[in-house]
């Protein structure tokens, strides 16, 4: 299987959810957050440093669960504010997403 290199936006995305997720933790140790929520530290501190920039949304859903965030937060916390030019570049494609 080939893996296509990640986009400049995936990469930002990526970065943001680091950020985020790090200012959640606080001052939690990573070992105690990784081990709540069932993922190695060694992931957790990739994530937390933006170097997976694509993690699963399963690991995404145990730390936020851990870290008291809900997922409608982070996925508005980490992605990219909608442009005006876009929103109406595909008519019907919001209401399909929301049904």
């Amino acid at each position: 299987m080939v893996r296509l290199p990640h986009t400049p936006e995936e990469l930002e995305r990526g970065r943001r959810l680091g950020a985020l997720l790090r200012r959640a933790r606080g001052e939690r140790s990573m070992l105690d957050v990784a081990l709540d929520a069932h993922v190695s530290p060694e992931t957790l501190r990739k994530i937390e440093t933006g170097r997976v920039a694509t993690p699963a949304f399963s690991t995404i859903a145990a730390i936020a669960g851990v870290l008291g965030l809900s997922l409608d937060a982070v996925w508005t916390e980490v992605s990219p504010p909608e442009r005006a030019d876009d929103a109406g570049s595909h008519p019907g494609v919001r209401e399909r997403l929301a049904s």
